[in-house]
């Protein structure tokens, strides 16, 4: 499975060398992305925060063996995403480089160490939250049309592929951040999920009413099975059942949650979806029962780190790092190696409905491919 994974992946990167140059803004629709750690690719890079992935080892895979922002040793999920949709992955919205015909490729607002709530990750001071991604989406449609045009602007935004990915820090940097959390004191586990969810659901609303159109929201993470949580609470690897429960509990809500916006914008649940629910959950959740079947050495162990599980701390020059980044599940403490992000990003692309519903990725590309600007 693997060794086809990546023979794909080859066959694909000779046919595009030889297919003829085209300015990348027109290679395919844009692409926004909205969330946390997991799909952030370099914002914190320009921000005084403890949550950034600018130094070695992270990037060890890319082509240059240097550190991008992500928290990966080379692409993250969305990086793939835009190899699926035919485009260059984009860049971070506060990149210099965001300018001129790069803005029509689309924008990553996305963020380490964020959540759904403005309290969650605190102890990363200076990060974009939500609320903050919003208003730099709004700015950039605001410079999209100055560029060219309010009419333009409206049909790159409105014909994109949005993804947002938030949530998991909402339970390990929040409610479970500490015994007798603030949160946790708050609320009971089932009244939080309901509260986070009604906080997403408004945040939902109003990148819809910024005009996105195709908005793919990923669902909370094995988050109990990361290394970081193993090396705190498991003596043998086993996944620590309150984190799990906890996903367990808010995953199915957050689907129930994404079909009532499609019925509130009379979208549907069909083909029609405004809203698309991304089961992140269950494409981990195939490699921690049987990680060799899927040509892992281990799930429990991540590559770069120190301590049980290599999960403690973060991961530095000094860390334990792998010799063969493409055995494990987990990068480090809590993020998939890319290996891991492209067995992932395979079931946007062609997933059944237990890993994306209403449909998958491939499908809404045949849907959507009349709305290219």
């Amino acid at each position: 499975m693997a060794a086809s994974s990546w023979q794909v992946a080859a066959l694909l990167a000779v046919a595009l060398c030889v297919l003829p140059a085209l300015p990348a803004a027109r290679a395919a629709r844009a692409f926004f992305i909205f969330g946390d750690s997991l799909v952030d690719n370099g914002n914190n890079n320009y921000l005084l925060t403890s949550a950034r992935a600018d130094s070695w080892p992270y990037g060890i895979d890319t082509p240059d063996h240097r550190a991008t922002g992500r928290f990966s040793n080379g692409k993250n999920v969305v990086d793939l995403i835009s190899e699926q949709i035919g485009s260059v992955p984009v860049l971070p919205y506060l990149s210099p480089e965001l300018d001129g015909e790069n803005l029509l490729v689309g924008a990553n607002f996305a963020s380490a160490g964020i959540g759904i709530l403005n309290d969650t990750g605190i102890q990363f001071a200076n990060i974009i939250r939500i609320s903050k991604q919003l208003t730099y989406f709004e700015q950039y449609k605001h410079r999209l049309a100055k560029l060219y045009g309010p009419e333009r602007a409206a049909r790159v935004v409105g014909g994109a592929l949005t993804l947002i990915t938030l949530g998991g820090n909402d339970f390990v940097n929040n409610y479970y951040l500490v015994p007798y959390s603030a949160r946790s004191r708050e609320f009971s586990l089932p009244d939080y999920i309901k509260y986070i969810l009604s906080e997403y659901k408004q945040v939902l609303r109003r990148i819809h009413g910024l005009g996105a159109r195709r908005i793919l929201v990923t669902g909370v993470g094995p988050i109990g099975c990361v290394p970081a949580e193993l090396a705190m609470h498991s003596l043998d690897g086993s996944c620590d059942p309150e984190l799990q429960r906890a996903s367990e509990a808010y995953n199915p809500q957050m689907e129930a949650m994404l079909n009532e916006l499609n019925a509130e914008v009379g979208a549907g649940n069909g083909n029609g979806a405004v809203f698309v629910a991304v089961n992140t959950r269950r494409s981990h959740d195939d490699f921690i029962a049987d990680p060799k079947a899927y040509g892992f050495v281990t799930a429990t162990e991540a590559c770069c780190g120190q301590g049980r599980f290599n999960g403690i701390g973060i991961c530095t020059m000094v860390s334990s790092l792998c010799a063969n980044r493409d055995e494990y599940v987990f990068w480090d403490a809590f993020h998939p190696t890319e290996r891991a992000n492209r067995l992932i990003a395979q079931n946007y692309l062609s997933g059944s409905t237990d890993y994306i519903s209403p449909m998958n990725l491939s499908t809404i590309i045949h849907l959507d491919r009349h709305l290219h600007d």
